[in-house]
């Protein structure tokens, strides 16, 4: 298993955009790149109180620590998970529960990721909130079989089983952005209807992107011999 050294940590944040659209990512986070939109700026409102370090509470057998410092070195990634709920269990389950400091019993930690808007049929939260499950696992020393995405528009939880299908393909990702950033390249653009959606539709020009001709093609073209026709 691979670790990253700390001055190699990218945002574990990014892992979303990344399973969004790489170039995405690559502007944002190669290139510094960022465009707010109607969607970043509900998404920053409906993060307000769950990132709120100083609203940590507890209800019954409950522990709700918000804006958490996670780290993966598996992934090389850091960041703040929104929430991470720990359930209490009045007895140990071998690797699925910690113990808290100044706490008694034992408990189990899941992680609750918060979006606006309505589940995506893609994976780019459900990867975002395994990547967040596996920092906590690494850190506390435990395993978390699930997780869940809050979302603002259904006011629902959507529990997301953290298979092993999942987590390869959180993995696959998070080399990819280190791969990326070791090359120092941004990928070109690939047109779809994602590209509708993204704040940095501007800033990218895919239909530019795709419609241009590099100088060398030019030249090759115009270096081929004519052909006359008879």
């Amino acid at each position: 298993m691979m670790e990253y050294n700390e001055d190699d940590f990218l945002l574990l944040s990014g892992i979303q955009h990344m399973a969004f659209c790489e170039r995405q990512w690559a502007l944002i986070h190669i290139e510094q790149i960022w465009e707010e939109n109607i969607r970043t700026i509900e998404g920053k409102h409906l993060h307000e109180r769950a990132d709120n370090p100083f609203e940590n509470e507890s209800r019954g057998n409950r522990r709700i620590v918000r804006s958490m410092p996670i780290v993966s070195q598996q992934l090389g990634l850091r960041g703040v998970a929104d929430v991470v709920e720990f359930q209490r269990s009045e007895v140990q389950i071998e690797g699925e529960t910690c113990q808290l400091e100044g706490r008694s019993g034992w408990w189990r930690p899941v992680p609750i990721e918060y979006k606006r808007g309505r589940p995506k049929p893609d994976d780019r939260d459900a990867v975002q909130l395994c990547a967040q499950a596996m920092a906590v696992e690494e850190m506390l020393q435990v395993h978390i079989p699930r997780g869940y995405l809050f979302y603002g528009q259904t006011k629902r939880r959507e529990e997301i089983i953290l298979s092993e299908v999942l987590r390869k393909r959180t993995i696959e990702l998070s080399d990819r952005m280190h791969e990326l950033v070791y090359e120092g390249k941004t990928p070109r653009a690939q047109k779809g209807k994602r590209c509708s959606q993204c704040s940095l539709v501007e800033q990218c020009q895919p239909y530019w992107m795709l419609k241009h001709r590099s100088v060398a093609d030019y030249l090759t073209r115009m270096c081929q011999p004519e052909v006359e026709e008879y």
